[in-house]
């Protein structure tokens, strides 16, 4: 299933991205696809990263319906995601996993930006 934003009513709103800003790896996208499909909120992710955690910045994660003016959507794993400006400075280069272990799964970010991180990988620094 691919999801995408009809660049021809709001060419204004996003630009295009692509899997270097972010990469979601199969096992991300499968499970987002089935929580798309459960919580309809929304066809897209929207990964936002904000001050806060216990490193400094944290990820944030939700869906939505629409995109808003100036962010950049990207379609991996048949997913769209949309970043916002600033948050591309700090994701670039990043790939979201999603684990189903008990202990230690959940989805994680391997960001190579990141200089340190919290063992829950919510959370890192600069």
């Amino acid at each position: 299933m691919s999801v995408t934003l009809n660049m021809d009513t709001q060419p204004d709103l996003v630009r295009k991205g692509d899997e270097r800003l972010v990469r979601l790896t199969g096992s991300a996208g499968s499970k987002l696809h089935k929580l798309i499909d459960r919580e309809q909120t929304g066809d897209f992710l929207r990964i936002r990263i904000t001050g806060g955690g216990c490193n400094g910045l944290s990820y944030n994660m939700k869906f939505v319906p629409l995109g808003k003016k100036g962010d950049i959507l990207v379609e991996s794993a048949g997913v769209g995601v949309l970043v916002d400006s600033k948050t591309a400075l700090y994701l670039r280069g990043t790939t979201l996993e999603f684990s189903d272990k008990l202990v230690g799964g959940g989805f994680k970010f391997q960001n190579p930006n990141a200089k340190a991180s919290c063992s829950c990988g919510e959370s890192f620094n600069l």
